[in-house]
């Protein structure tokens, strides 16, 4: 039964079970990297093996990147156990990458700044999933943006200027809040649309999308907010 002849109760439904599969993985996979990333941060071993081997460090980063694309050019085609495991090792190597970043910043200003994410993010994706205006607009915009971020935080990886860094954190916030909005939107349309075998593939690559920009957003804020250890 597609999504022209259900039943509003039936639409609503099928709705509410695909977000609930999205945001339940997109909160697996935070809790996993949260976890990974306190125990990366309380060896001392491991982050002498990530900070002194820089072959290391970018060789995890390359493979997260590896994953993101791959997870997402072949979702029709991942079981969704399969999916549900790459999901789970991309989270967990972010969580590695990450406790070297994290290092930087007192306890205190990560947990504030987490805090402050998950409220911009909850709201945000509530926006999302409830405005009747089309955000596909606004959202070709932001991803233009996010390609123009990239290029610029290449750009400051060489070039180590103030005002760059300040600039990239500035735009990195607005990007990321626009894409939270536009995801939350394109994902509630996205369970109308799919096929009812393909659902928990579409699910996994979904939960990465929002936790791609949960995760950016978070940096991003970081960088103001964030005290320096």
């Amino acid at each position: 039964m597609d999504a022209w002849t259900t039943t509003p109760v039936q639409t609503a439904e099928r709705i509410s079970a695909f977000l609930w599969k999205v945001y339940s993985w997109m909160a697996i996979g935070l809790g996993l990297t949260a976890v990974v990333a306190f125990l990366v941060g309380g060896s001392p071993e491991l982050l002498r093996t990530l900070v002194g081997n820089r072959l290391v460090f970018f060789g995890l980063v390359i493979a997260e990147l590896g994953l993101v694309f791959y997870l997402s050019a072949r979702a029709a085609g991942l079981a969704p156990g399969v999916a549900a495991g790459l999901f789970a090792l991309y989270s967990a190597l972010n969580g590695i990458t990450l406790s070297v970043v994290l290092l930087a910043y007192t306890g205190e200003s990560v947990t504030t700044t987490f805090v402050v994410t998950a409220g911009m993010f909850g709201a945000l994706a509530l926006f999302g999933s409830t405005t009747k205006k089309s955000l596909a607009g606004a959202g070709q915009f932001f991803m233009m943006g996010l390609v123009g971020l990239i290029l610029a935080s290449i750009v400051g990886a060489f070039w180590h200027n103030d005002a760059l860094q300040f600039l990239i954190s500035m735009v990195g916030v607005i990007v990321f809040t626009g894409l939270t909005a536009w995801d939350a939107q394109r994902l509630r349309r996205m369970a109308l649309a799919l096929p009812e075998g393909q659902v928990g593939g579409y699910a996994i690559v979904g939960a990465l999308s929002l936790y791609l920009d949960f995760i950016n957003l978070f940096l991003m804020l970081l960088r103001f907010t964030g005290r320096r250890d």
